[in-house]
């Protein structure tokens, strides 16, 4: 059985070679490191350079920007963004909807809201029902 590639042009003109997750058939950029256990759902997009953990469910939508690292068991909702060098934590929670900017940090078991905006560059720690913590 072959994969299946799609080649797929990018704002400034290139070309970047996307091929199915075997678990989900979203689509995977060559160069990201996706876990064969992980989930990446139909219409997701996960770019060059990407890791996502064991477990982690990316769901339709979702879109995941070049360097962005998404933890064991962590949980992308639908049409969420995850910025450029962002962080999400294992086991954490990103609802639907919810952008979260470049090089933002999202701490373990945190849990962030639909239609919710993380800056870049912040630190988000939660409660276990979603209130954002002091850091």
């Amino acid at each position: 059985m072959g994969k299946n590639y799609v080649d797929i042009e990018n704002d400034q003109g290139a070309t970047l070679r996307y091929r199915k997750h075997a678990n989900g058939r979203g689509l995977v950029a060559h160069g990201a490191k996706v876990h064969p256990k992980a989930h990446v759902e139909a219409g997701a997009y996960v770019e060059p350079g990407v890791r996502v953990g064991a477990g982690a469910t990316i769901a339709r939508g979702a879109w995941i920007e070049p360097d962005a690292v998404i933890g064991d068991g962590a949980h992308i909702d639908a049409h969420a963004h995850i910025g450029q060098g962002a962080a999400v934590g294992d086991g954490a929670h990103i609802g639907v909807r919810t952008d979260i900017g470049a090089g933002a940090r999202i701490v373990r078991g945190a849990r962030i809201g639909d239609d919710e905006t993380v800056a870049a560059g912040l630190t988000v720690a939660t409660d276990p029902k979603g209130l954002w913590l002091a850091a």
